[in-house]
């Protein structure tokens, strides 16, 4: 009874938070036309943050230790940045491009990663390596495709991008294997 009622004060928090969230670009929109949100784009940035934060609520009750926690916390920051960024501007050029799709493929890799690894610290590990590689493939395609020839892009730009993501999904995969370590405290839940 005391874990259900934990979680449904963590969902009510999440909650919270993302009407929070919401609440700014709402707020915004009545001061500034720089801000022109539709019906469609609060929906889907509820669901995203929302579901980013569901997401942590239910895994972190399977965390073994405050490293994996933090594994956790920039895999799933890492996906939902790049989600984000994504739909907001584009990731290569702007707007909805092959590029920009294959970003999204990286994303449901790591959802199905989570899934099939069943949050196994070493399965984890492999999931954020895996898509270390899938980005690194994901930017020699851009480059070698022209795709740096788009408008808004460059071969820089690509390279970046690529880069910062795959440096934070290799964080993940160092942190999900120190959270093997067998000198860990584990959490009390």
């Amino acid at each position: 009874m005391k874990k259900q009622t934990k979680l449904s004060g963590s969902l009510m928090t999440v909650a919270l938070i993302t009407v929070i969230l919401l609440m700014i670009p709402f707020v915004a929109m009545q001061f500034t036309s720089e801000v022109d949100w539709s019906v469609a784009d609060f929906l889907i940035m509820g669901a995203l943050v929302f579901g980013t934060g569901l997401t942590y609520v239910l895994i972190n009750q399977f965390a073994p230790n405050w490293v994996y926690r933090i594994a956790i916390i920039v895999a799933l920051g890492a996906t939902f940045f790049m989600i984000w960024a994504n739909m907001a501007v584009g990731l290569i050029g702007s707007g909805p491009n092959a590029g920009n799709i294959m970003y999204a493929v990286i994303a449901l890799a790591v959802v199905i990663g989570i899934l099939v690894s069943r949050l196994r610290s070493s399965a984890m590990e492999r999931t954020m390596y895996a898509v270390v590689s899938a980005l690194i493939l994901l930017t020699g395609i851009a480059l070698v495709s022209g795709m740096n020839q788009y408008p808004g892009s460059s071969s820089a730009e690509i390279v970046s991008v690529g880069a910062f993501f795959a440096a934070l999904f290799f964080l993940g995969g160092r942190l999900f294997h120190a959270s093997k370590s067998p000198g860990l405290a584990q959490s009390a839940s």
